[in-house]
């Protein structure tokens, strides 16, 4: 077994020496754009971007303020900006089955001005035709067709009438209708002389009257025949009308968008439609000079009737403004905000529709383009997920709204025509969701082939050091900020090392440290200063971790009180000073606990009292089982574990996760079977393995800076320090001041790399090997512990032992 390390200064923090770097501030360096750091995930961005393959689309991956975001924004652009803009589209009526509206594709900067072009032929034709229709031309003809109506109806009536004179009837006209009577010496005959009449007379006026009634007959039923041909006629008049107006307007239309082949027959068929529907036209139009000051050109094109011909525009890229694809990001990723939504209006108390109220999604104003996504917000948002698959595996996109999908409704509504879908879709989360959707989504992998993982942090090297410096007058030029000098440009290097809990490493997540940077640069600009240096950093950092730091410091008044039982002095058996990582939102930081372990004879159980009560994690429960496996392996082989043992974090009413106490837990069971006392002056944190050894844990700062704090505030006696793991010493970038207690002996730091260092640390009593005879150096804590288990594993067996209840003593059998 290794002696334990104890650490100096220099292990403490590797600090950026300024005098290393070959400038004065960041406006002497040329500034990087990019980041550093992370070409594997450039450069699977840069092939998403430029591929034009199907189902590439891609998967951003990494931790938070890694500038995954901006990283994405910036290349997208590069490639958007080599490729044409994308076609215009729009629905349009289709008059002959208006619940499916057709959809168009139009040269990009078309749509906008068919619009416009088409709501001023409504408002023209809305005047002209009412004008056409009252012409004197209009009239003069009209006035031609109704004459001669009436002409060919007074003629059939008239030859009628001579017949059945000649037949010696006549026909005349009553309140009632036609009567047909005999004439005689030009007189018609009265009922009372008729009777007076021969039988032969009376039989052949009744002869002439029954011919004339099936004449007269003959002619009324002719009537609505010439009638008809009277209203086709006058129809053909104005169709004939209509169109000359339709056509007038409808010439600028042609010879602006003819050429177009996308819309020849949609104009062909507004043609039509217009010329059948100019009846529309004239009762709107007759209404829409009423008023003491009636309006030159009114928006007729506004009103319902009308609708059936607008133009929906639903992308519109206007190439004076636009350039290359475009890239649009959705920050509600929601059903109708991806794939767009057909409205309603309610009228009369029913909702109605139209083809003008469909409304557009963020995929079609991607379209031919980029879009981004955040992929936890598509995921939560009802429906999106599936609309968002089904458009890329159709590449086309249907409108659908969430009662359709879920069949919750039956009624007849609009189904617009799918839209042509060419799109790369960048779904940005983290490891943990893109782990899931590979694991329970089956056509994510189909989907998104792509991958770009970030990385979270990368080596500190002289080269790398070199690219931070010009990272930083990059975002000092972006940003608009002062230039950093070079020791200002050390201590964020020092910071990017804490946050990557490395001191050969440097963490990749920019986004803190550029928030940290403009903060320093708002100090400077308030004291007057042109230069970010070291100390306005180091008070912008100060200033940051006192904003967050309530919580520490009321729990730390809360040890210092008493409240919270510490005790960084003394020694006590079976009791350890644990250490923990507790975050309050975005700000970790240590604080010790007080770990305790009773014992006694048992069967070989270990209660970790946070598991039963449910407060354990599921890894902190497994650093107990390997504790409790060394525990039975390491001691007293030959006999069973006869030991009942209970562990836990006092004073703790949270849940607790996480391995890193292991040891600390170990310690204090090792110690209550020995029964030797734990100095309580040390505090330690670390894992175990069965084998014994210790292993690396996180937040090693903070948990030492956190046991620090309390020992400060009780006061340094120069016996007090930290016992971590030896793999962590590389992890360490400690505060100043824990660094100046330790240059000046006040606070101490072991590394330790098995568990029995630790015990001779914390006793101050040699842990121990076994001899040749197989046990261990008398006086010695593992001495000390297999004895206690061996005393318990005896007591067990004669406690077990039937008893001879006859004589009361035991027996052999």
């Amino acid at each position: 077994m290794s002696s334990p390390w104890l650490l100096t200064v220099k292990d403490l923090q590797v600090c950026c020496d300024p005098a290393l770097l070959d400038f004065e501030d960041t406006s002497n360096l040329e500034p990087l754009p990019g980041l550093i750091g992370q070409e594997r995930a450039l450069g699977a961005i840069k092939l998403a971007a430029s591929i034009t393959h199907a189902d590439f689309n891609l998967f951003v991956l990494g931790p938070g303020g890694a500038g995954r975001h901006s990283a994405v924004q910036t290349l997208l652009e590069i490639e958007a900006a080599n490729r044409s803009v994308p076609p215009d589209w729009v629905y349009v009526n289709d008059f002959a089955n208006p619940d499916w509206p057709k959809a168009i594709a139009l040269p990009s900067g078309t749509a906008q001005p068919l619009q416009k072009a088409l709501e001023a032929l409504v408002d023209d034709l809305a005047t002209d035709i009412p004008a056409l229709f009252e012409s004197e031309q209009y009239q003069s003809r009209r006035s031609a067709f109704e004459q001669r109506l009436a002409a060919r109806k007074q003629d059939a009536f008239e030859k009628v009438v001579e017949k059945s004179q000649g037949r010696g009837v006549t026909i005349m006209r009553t309140p009632m209708g036609f009567a047909i009577a005999g004439v005689r010496n030009g007189e018609v005959i009265k009922p009372d002389d008729f009777s007076t009449l021969s039988d032969s007379d009376r039989k052949a006026i009744e002869s002439a009257v029954s011919l004339t009634e099936k004449d007269l007959e003959k002619h009324l039923k002719s009537i609505p025949r010439v009638e008809k041909d009277h209203r086709a006629a006058v129809a053909l008049l104005n169709a004939e009308m209509a169109e000359q107006a339709v056509n007038e307007s409808l010439e600028t239309v042609f010879q602006t968008f003819g050429a177009i082949e996308a819309i020849k027959p949609y104009l062909a068929s507004l043609r039509t439609d217009l010329i059948e529907n100019a009846e529309i036209f004239l009762r709107e139009g007759n209404g829409r000079q009423e008023g003491p000051f009636p309006a030159a050109r009114a928006r007729i094109h506004d009103e319902p009737a009308f609708h059936r011909y607008a133009v929906n525009v639903m992308v519109s890229n206007d190439p004076a403004t636009s350039t290359g694809a475009p890239i649009i990001t959705e920050p509600l990723p929601s059903l109708s905000n991806l794939i767009g939504k057909v409205d309603h209006i309610s009228t009369m108390g029913a909702l109605v529709t139209d083809f003008t109220l469909i409304r557009s999604g963020a995929l079609h104003r991607a379209n031919g383009g980029y879009l981004i996504l955040d992929a936890t917000r598509v995921l939560g948002e009802p429906l999106a997920w599936e609309a968002l698959k089904r458009c890329l595996e159709t590449r086309a996109i249907r409108i659908s709204s969430a009662a359709e999908m879920l069949s919750l409704i039956s009624t007849s509504t609009l189904e617009p025509e799918p839209i042509p879908l060419q799109v790369r879709v960048v779904l940005v989360g983290d490891a943990l969701v893109q782990l899931l959707l590979t694991l329970y989504d089956p056509d994510f992998s189909r989907l998104f082939k792509l991958a770009a993982d970030f990385s979270h942090d990368m080596p500190r090297t002289a080269e790398s050091v070199g690219l931070f410096a010009r990272m930083v007058a990059g975002a000092c030029e972006r940003d608009g900020l002062n230039p950093v000098s070079r020791d200002g440009v050390a201590v964020l290097i020092d910071v990017a090392s804490r946050a990557a809990e490395d001191q050969g490493r440097m963490s990749l997540r920019i986004g803190t440290l550029w928030d940290l940077l403009r903060e320093a640069d708002f100090l400077t600009s308030a004291s007057g200063k042109s230069v970010i240096d070291a100390s306005q950093i180091a008070a912008a950092r100060a200033a940051a971790e006192h904003r967050a730091d309530r919580v520490r410091e009321r729990l730390q008044q809360l040890i210092e009180e008493g409240t919270l039982i510490v005790a960084t002095s003394g020694s006590t058996v079976g009791q350890v000073n644990g250490l923990t990582v507790t975050s309050s939102g975005l700000f970790g930081f240590g604080l010790p606990v007080r770990i305790t372990a009773r014992v006694r004879m048992g069967t070989g159980k270990v209660i970790d009292i946070e598991r039963e009560v449910k407060l354990g994690g599921p890894i902190h429960s497994k650093g107990v089982l390997i504790l409790s496996s060394y525990l039975a392996t390491h001691y007293a082989g030959e006999v069973p574990l006869s030991l009942w043992a209970s562990l836990v974090f006092e004073q703790s009413y949270g849940g607790i996760e996480g391995d890193s106490a292991s040891v600390a837990e170990l310690c204090a069971l090792l110690s209550a079977l020995a029964g030797i006392p734990i100095s309580q002056s040390l505090a330690i944190t670390g894992s175990i393995n069965q084998m014994g050894e210790v292993q690396p844990i996180g937040g090693v700062n903070e948990k030492i800076e956190g046991f620090f704090d309390t020992c400060k505030a009780a006061g340094l006696t120069g016996q007090q320090g930290v016992l971590i793991p030896r793999r962590n010493v590389r992890n360490l970038m400690l505060r100043h001041d824990v660094i100046e207690a330790v240059s000046k002996g006040q606070f101490r730091i072991y590394a330790i790399a098995h568990v029995d260092e630790a015990m001779e640390l914390l006793t101050g009593l040699a842990a121990g090997k076994r001899s040749g005879n197989g046990d261990f150096e008398d006086g010695s804590v593992n001495a000390n512990v297999e004895t206690r288990l061996r005393d318990f594993a005896y007591a067990l067996r004669d406690f077990m032992r039937p008893l001879d209840m006859d004589q009361g003593i035991a027996s052999d059998e």
